[in-house]
């Protein structure tokens, strides 16, 4: 099976395989710029982000590739806009944005010619998004990792949204594996977003503590918390997990107003980044549904070298 043609506005990659833009901090440019020398779309994570920061993520990758880059926002983050002006300003090469929707991003987008394509779990936000001037629509289902905009299967979701709109229809949610990547096309995908595999990579920014919870991860260990943005969220069962489903009061003392809206019930983004500097004892460890199905971390040209042998075997029916 052949790689479908994935053209985003004007962007046309040799793979249609973007990488996922994990908060916080561990999709920065260093991941981001490997995927895209290997012709995929690699994002960098703006969530939890300076824009000073940002700033020199995108710089950064723009030094080490020639390949596409953009960054994955939440729309939930206070400073949204800040850090979207900023990317822009640095000259993205796509915005992606999840976990609520703007409707201003479109606007922005269109004016520096830039393309835009939000995160939908609905067939009928992405015709909304199509109708704003989406360039593209990325469908992400329950086995995604993180955020959840809904406990559906992106194999149930993605037929759906691919008969509701005429832009490309990206899957997300579940792709571990070339054979993965294989049916995600035969429903209908002109391309896909991976990223807990990419998560597991030697160029993710994720401590070594994290990518080694991956490893060990069981299916029993993947479950869904209360994120206090207002979305469920699927993470790893560790000790910090355990006291939120004991109601441990995990309040923060100080509150930064990192986002929009917060129930404060704890603080979502100093929990990430304890797990991405490597305490996952007291620090949130998001990840996709398949997460225990990881065994290695290897190089993101490895990663890319075995989906395609995978993709051979699943098309011979071996």
């Amino acid at each position: 099976m052949k790689f479908p043609a994935l053209k985003i506005g004007n962007l046309l990659p040799a793979s249609p395989i973007i990488q996922g833009g994990m908060a916080v901090r561990i999709s920065t440019a260093n991941l981001a710029a490997a995927v895209a020398e290997e012709g995929g779309i690699g994002l960098i994570a703006a969530t939890g982000m300076s824009v000073k920061e940002l700033r020199d993520e995108i710089a950064k990758a723009r030094d080490l590739t020639k390949g596409i880059i953009g960054i994955n926002i939440m729309f939930a983050a206070s400073q949204f806009a800040e850090l979207v002006m900023a990317a822009i300003d640095e000259g993205i090469d796509l915005l992606v944005s999840g976990a609520g929707f703007s409707r201003d991003m479109f606007s922005w987008g269109k004016s520096a010619g830039i393309p835009v394509v939000p995160i939908v779990s609905t067939p009928r936000l992405a015709q909304l998004s199509e109708r704003m001037g989406a360039a593209a629509v990325i469908v992400e289902g329950k086995e995604a990792g993180g955020h959840l905009g809904t406990l559906q299967s992106m194999k149930d979701l993605l037929p759906m949204v691919k008969e509701a709109v005429k832009i490309p229809v990206i899957a997300a949610g579940g792709i571990i594996s070339g054979k993965d990547i294989n049916d995600a096309i035969d429903l209908g995908a002109n391309g896909v977003q991976i990223g807990t595999r990419f998560a597991a990579s030697k160029e993710s920014n994720a401590s070594e503590q994290f990518k080694r919870m991956y490893l060990e991860a069981r299916p029993e260990d993947v479950v869904l918390i209360q994120s206090p943005v207002g979305l469920p969220g699927r993470s790893i069962l560790n000790n910090f997990v355990k006291r939120l489903f004991n109601g441990d009061d995990l309040k923060p003392d100080r509150c930064d107003n990192c986002l929009k809206k917060c129930s404060r019930s704890f603080c979502i983004l100093k929990a990430l980044i304890r797990s991405q500097q490597g305490d996952t004892e007291t620090g949130l460890v998001f990840s996709g549904e398949r997460v225990g199905e990881i065994k290695d971390i290897l190089s993101v040209k490895e990663i890319f070298k075995r989906l395609a042998a995978e993709m051979e075997l699943a098309e011979s029916g071996v």
